[in-house]
């Protein structure tokens, strides 16, 4: 089963996150949210064939009807036409604001399940399912819900809270190897941000991390978990401290965007980002370079790019300038203080910008 479970702070739309191996078939962690009866299973064409079946008869056991709905694999289909084919499935099935989703896959799934449940009748309740790491240690947990939009990485979305996050560590066993750096990008950002301790542990147990070792993969998840929990507690809708989280994201979704959703996973992307991140923060005389350095050191050591492809100035600085967290037509980014200490920039110089993306 799973130990003491974690809780998102939220008054009365508070709520527990396990963590454990096998938890997919603890019927007793679903049914205290599924008093409605039914649920309806979303997930994609890799993630259903491997644990769908599974789900279904837990669900049944904790008393609940279901059926599933699969939309395709990958970033590229985090669109309007999967979100429009979730609620074709839903209405078809007859599903009511009773009717709980219950999002079993990686992050992709877990967005736009989660914006299919923030709107579909004006709102129904849904539990995460993360079956990938990055998933696990991030987008699952916050309530943050959308779908990619042609000119820019989640522009349609909601904040929706789930009713609970239940993580199957056992489903990393199935994660391709590429996949499981992408997740280890989530983890290694939260040591960036909030806690050098937790980078040292990482910085002396990278090779654990990437050769699956349980315990250490254990750890790293509660961890992150932990870190996330605290970040939404204090700031659920980003006005503030949870813009942290975004380390790398600003100049990560601009390479996801410029090379076409899907050719670098998000984690990879966000990887090069915090390489690029720590760059900056290092030319602007916050931290030191040789921190820096150990940035981009540890980056490499858990399988992940450390400088970005090849992208015209203009295309970067185009993408940046839509990033959501921008005021007043002025990038906003996540720069280092101090590694574990992470800062709101949103008057970095746009010259130190493109300085840092011209260099090698």
């Amino acid at each position: 089963m799973t130990g003491e479970p974690l809780r998102v702070e939220l008054g009365e739309r508070s709520y527990p996150i396990h963590i454990g191996a096998g938890l997919l078939s603890e019927p007793a962690l679903f049914a205290p949210h599924l008093r409605g009866g039914r649920a309806v299973i979303v997930t994609n064409e890799v993630v259903g064939p491997l644990y769908a079946a599974t789900l279904e008869r837990t669900l049944a056991a904790a008393g609940a009807k279901s059926f599933t709905l699969a939309i395709p694999d990958g970033e590229a289909h985090k669109d309007w036409k999967s979100l429009d084919g979730i609620f074709q499935g839903l209405l078809a099935g007859g599903a009511d604001r009773g009717t709980v989703l219950v999002a079993l896959g990686g992050g992709v799934v877990g967005d736009v399940a989660g914006f299919a449940a923030a709107t579909y009748q004006r709102g129904v309740p849904f539990i995460q399912v993360p079956t990938t790491l990055l998933a696990q240690v991030d987008s699952s947990v916050g309530g943050k819900t959308a779908i990619n939009h042609a000119l820019g990485k989640n522009m349609v979305g909601a904040f929706h809270q789930p009713l609970a996050v239940v993580t199957d560590t056992a489903t990393l066993a199935t994660l391709p190897p590429r996949e499981l750096s992408a997740g280890l990008a989530e983890v290694v950002k939260h040591a960036f941000i909030a806690d050098a301790g937790f980078l040292e542990w990482m910085e002396g147990n990278a090779k654990r991390l990437v050769a699956r070792d349980a315990g250490a993969l254990a750890y790293a998840i509660r961890r992150s978990c932990e870190i996330k929990a605290a970040v939404v507690a204090a700031d659920e809708r980003e006005t503030g401290v949870r813009a942290l989280l975004n380390f790398g994201h600003t100049f990560g979704h601009a390479i996801e965007a410029a090379m076409g959703y899907g050719r670098w996973l998000h984690g990879e992307a966000v990887g090069a980002g915090m390489v690029i991140a720590a760059r900056l923060s290092a030319a602007q005389g916050r931290i030191p370079a040789a921190d820096a350095d150990r940035v981009k050191r540890l980056v490499g050591a858990l399988g992940l790019p450390e400088a970005p492809p090849a992208i015209a100035l203009e295309d970067w600085m185009t993408h940046m300038t839509r990033d959501k967290k921008n005021e007043g037509g002025r990038v906003t980014l996540i720069l280092l203080d101090a590694l574990g200490k992470a800062a709101v920039s949103r008057d970095t110089p746009r010259a130190a910008i493109e300085a840092v993306l011209r260099a090698p």
